[in-house]
């Protein structure tokens, strides 16, 4: 009788740690689950505010102001992401500050749609951009020319110009 007393005690410790050993392991699964992608920093939008929409020009107009894209001083560099959304085709600048934030007195983006129209707006009406400041401006299901101007320190700058192209399921 001894003997099954002490044989119902280690099993009833074994059950006991194999338990606690199982949820330890389901924890850790649980805890690396969705862990395999790199992390990405929420960007917050700023407020928005009613703001009259700026005036587009529905017929091309050619550019005498070609210049090449230049690069910034090192002291007044700053971070600029541009992209196309797949979707709606909307182009968007976001800012992302940078050692040149301080000098930086205007983001000014001008798209030459492929329907033949242009539109030139600046980042925050022509105010001194912030970090996470975007600039939207619709574009088309083509391909939609872009260039952006960055004015430092009382300097303009053309710092991009490129051609977005949407490509893949959504694209043409």
């Amino acid at each position: 009788m001894a003997q099954t007393s002490y044989r119902t005690n280690v099993r009833s410790v074994y059950m006991k740690h194999a338990t606690v050993a199982a949820a330890a392991i389901l924890i850790i699964f649980l805890l690396c689950a969705g862990c395999t992608q790199e992390k990405q920093n929420p960007v917050t939008a700023p407020p928005t505010t009613t703001v009259p929409e700026p005036t587009t020009v529905a017929t091309a107009v050619p550019t005498t102001d070609v210049q090449p894209v230049q690069t910034l001083p090192s002291a007044q560099q700053v971070y600029l992401v541009l992209q196309k959304d797949r979707v709606y085709s909307t182009i968007t600048l976001t800012f992302n500050g940078g050692p040149g934030l301080l000098f930086t007195d205007s983001v000014e983006m001008k798209v030459t749609r492929s329907d033949g129209g242009v539109i030139d707006k600046f980042m925050d009406d022509g105010a001194k951009p912030k970090s996470a400041d975007t600039l939207d401006i619709p574009g088309t299901r083509g391909s939609d020319h872009c260039e952006v101007w960055v004015t430092s320190a009382g300097v303009r700058y053309k710092v991009m110009e490129e051609d977005l192209v949407l490509g893949g399921f959504y694209g043409f």
